[in-house]
């Protein structure tokens, strides 16, 4: 059987921007990107200073250890394969295609990446990493898709810790586990 996915947010859980402008948390690297980069289509913004994201190389490996089949889930989308990836020792991923309801708010309160990412799963399990979720979109997640999936909030001062990391393999295990005994 496939893996459970695990969907990936970049700003937040991978590179903690909310962390103090002045001070690189420990282990983390700087990566300048563009501005006219990933979610900047206006040429003209080229010329102001390059976006800072900090990421820790440790969390690649960390990350292919956990037993899923990772997948960016983030305004980045491909991006995340020529910018993140490389930092962390990744391989190229696949990545969702968020289109027409990027940044697209809802009514309901539910975050506007929930509804593409229950589709992508196609009734796979998965676990989303993000400093964004809420409780209306756990709350879609139970109603619109038939497995198992964890909503894993990221803090963006902090971003992902080794709490965060054994959250995920022990919900990852748990699904061995069930399939095991099922």
């Amino acid at each position: 059987m496939n893996r459970p996915l695990l969907f990936l947010d970049v700003d937040g859980p991978l590179n903690p921007y909310a962390a103090k402008p002045q001070r690189r948390p420990e282990g983390y690297t700087t990566l300048r990107v563009p501005r006219n980069g990933p979610y900047e289509d206006d040429r003209s913004l080229s010329s102001r200073r390059p976006l800072r994201v900090w990421l820790n190389p440790e969390h690649g490996p960390i990350l292919l250890r956990l037993g899923f089949e990772l997948c960016w889930a983030t305004t980045w989308m491909d991006e995340a394969n020529r910018w993140i990836a490389p930092v962390l020792g990744l391989p190229e991923l696949p990545f969702v295609d968020f289109g027409d309801v990027l940044f697209q708010e809802r009514p309901d309160g539910v975050h506007w990446k929930t509804g593409r990412l229950v589709d992508y799963a196609g009734g796979r399990p998965f676990a989303w990493v993000d400093d964004e979720q809420s409780e209306p979109g756990q709350a879609y997640v139970s109603a619109h898709h038939q497995a198992p999936g964890l909503l894993h909030h990221v803090n963006p001062r902090i971003g992902l810790r080794e709490d965060d990391f054994r959250a995920l393999a022990d919900f990852a295990r748990s699904l061995h586990s069930s399939r095991s005994t099922g």
